[in-house]
């Protein structure tokens, strides 16, 4: 009955979109702002990483061919980091997966006390540097670490630089993309089969292995794949940490940097690509789509949840030793910043400080000023494209949304590389501006927006829209003075990310940075490779700060006027994200 009713619906719907579809010949400014948008994902998005493919091609003869590629997977010490990054990837997946399912369950279906504390807390990776965890690390762990040395001193011989420190800094970085994922799985089972099982005398681990666990595979394996690409693009912690543990993102970068190979770099970088690319693929237009529906005669009520204590223990149990450990390396990272030399001198100094506003001033600075110009762009232009995937058909429609989300795919590493080849010589010369930062930032870091402006739209009533344009508004004026109010959480969101990633963008922007536009990231590294850990500390903790306050600025200026102006109109669907799937919640 229910597929019957599914294909009458899509027959009533086809004639409908064939309409809109005719429509769209008809708006001159939908063409023109199809077409610039077009020419905008081939020149930013194609255009690099075909310049990438290109130079992995040219051999050392100038002749092309897959040269470099057999020599780079002819030598052991080659393919190793490929195989490194992969173990690393599923190791991180696995676990990241594991950790936020538990934690999503635990603040979804437990009734515990203290879940807004720990959802708060388990987003804290996602608005900070993503080498922080690493930093923290270092000053836990390291070889003049607070509790290898100062704690333990000789009764131990412990060594996290390698596999074990990265599985480490990477779970704890990466757990809250499994988290978002799974909460809004587990939001949206209904809750009503649980409790029929419950009333039938099922016990709660019952409940949970035949009935929530199948419900949330789908949601587990998307989970699972984003995860691991995640992992596979961490360029920021393991430049850091990963010791003589090597992976492909860092070998690409000092193949480039170092060695001057740039051939080399670009075969490592597409070799990087490759795993990306089948998991994002994997994830987007198989795993997504696959879903378990639960259909119902009861309406949805009270959230289902377990009566047993001891479940409710083990889950706020669970939920404190997670946030414990989230905190102690945040707070780690906080104290370490007031010290003078950590691991050596311990004294509370503000010098670190000092010099962060004054020699790192000009870092702060352009940071900012980039992120300002880079932010409104991006959340428009996401919107905008959002809006044209949703609301217009027109040829090539599928095409474009793929060229627009395929960014998220791509390693940092690789669109680095990419900017570097495809604008540093005429007739597109960007090296060294602001231009090329800028517009990196902008498709970096749109898919996020994309995604949020889809799900939002999708939630909304075309029917609106259609009286605009009945009472005689073009395409133009709709959507500036319907359709973009209407989406302005998810709006908020995009600006958000957008932000929040250009502050702490490190593995694309390494290679684009130039003498005379300086980020902080960047000198968040250089601290680390002087092995002045309270520095690059007291770096991390302004950037959080920079974060927080912007998050704080755009929430007041543009979420919050939107809101009151759209007020009993709609009930959009936030959605959030770290590069990754969204979580979708209502505001």
């Amino acid at each position: 009955m229910v597929s019957r009713l599914t294909r009458f619906e899509t027959k009533l719907e086809r004639p409908l979109q064939r309409r809109s579809g005719s429509m769209v010949a008809q708006e001159p400014f939908v063409v023109v702002t199809i077409v610039a948008i077009a020419i905008c994902l081939i020149l930013f998005v194609i255009y690099p990483l075909y310049s990438v493919l290109k130079t992995s091609l040219v051999q050392s003869d100038g002749s092309i061919g897959l040269g470099v590629y057999r020599g780079l997977l002819a030598k052991s010490y080659n393919r190793r980091p490929l195989v490194n990054s992969i173990r690393l990837g599923l190791i991180v997946a696995l676990l990241g997966t594991v950790i936020g399912f538990i934690f999503a369950y635990c603040t979804t279906r437990v009734d515990i006390p203290l879940k807004g504390f720990f959802k708060v807390v388990a987003m804290f990776p996602m608005i900070s540097p993503p080498f922080i965890m690493s930093l923290a690390t270092i000053m836990l762990f390291g070889n003049n670490g607070l509790i290898t040395k100062q704690l333990l001193g000789e009764l131990v011989n412990f060594r996290i630089y390698g596999l074990r420190g990265l599985v480490l800094v990477e779970t704890l970085a990466y757990f809250p993309t499994g988290y978002l994922v799974l909460s809004g799985v587990l939001q949206a089972i209904d809750p009503s089969i649980e409790d029929a099982a419950r009333d039938l005398g099922a016990s709660w681990w019952h409940v949970f292995r035949t009935i929530t666990l199948p419900l949330a595979i789908p949601g587990i394996a998307s989970a699972l794949l984003l995860i691991f690409i995640e992992s596979l693009a961490d360029f920021g912690n393991p430049i850091i940490l990963s010791g003589n543990y090597e992976v492909l993102a860092v070998q690409a970068y000092l193949r480039i940097t170092g060695l001057y190979d740039l051939s080399g770099g670009a075969g490592l970088a597409v070799i990087l690509l490759v795993p990306s690319l089948i998991a994002f693929f994997v994830q987007k237009y198989w795993v997504s789509r696959k879903s378990y529906v639960t259909v119902t005669g009861k309406p949805s009520g009270q959230r289902f949840c377990p009566n047993e204590p001891w479940v409710k223990t083990a889950a706020l149990a669970i939920c404190l030793i997670l946030t414990g450990v989230i905190l102690l390396f945040y707070g780690t990272a906080f104290v370490g910043s007031f010290m003078t030399l950590w691991g050596v001198n311990y004294d509370f100094t503000l010098a670190n400080y000092h010099h962060v506003f004054q020699v790192g001033g000009e870092h702060i600075k352009d940071t900012v000023f980039l992120a300002t110009i880079a932010t409104p762009i991006t959340g428009l232009l996401a919107m905008i494209i959002a809006f044209l995937v949703v609301r217009k058909e027109f040829f090539g429609r599928q095409a474009l949304e793929l060229t627009s989300m395929l960014s998220f795919a791509v390693p940092g590493t690789v669109v680095g590389i990419g900017y570097i080849l495809a604008f540093n010589q005429p007739p597109i010369l960007l090296t060294g501006t602001a231009s090329i930062i800028i517009i990196l930032f902008i498709f970096r870091n749109m898919p996020t927006g994309i995604q949020s402006g889809i799900a939002a739209l999708q939630q909304i009533d075309p029917s609106i829209e259609e009286a605009s344009c009945d009472l005689g508004a073009d395409s133009k004026t709709t959507f500036r003075r319907i359709t973009l109010p209407l989406i302005s959480p998810a709006f908020f969101s995009g600006l958000v990310f957008s932000f929040v990633r250009c502050v702490t963008a490190i593995s694309a922007i390494v290679f684009v940075v130039s003498g005379r536009w300086k980020l902080i990231t960047v000198a968040v590294l250089g601290s680390v490779e002087n092995a002045d850990l309270a520095q690059a500390a007291a770096f991390c903790m302004v950037i959080i700060a920079m974060v927080l306050g912007a998050i704080g600025i755009i929430n007041l200026l543009v979420y919050k006027p939107w809101k009151r102006g759209t007020q009993g109109l709609t009930k959009t669907p936030t959605v959030i994200s770290g590069g990754t799937e969204p979580w979708i919640g209502t505001a």
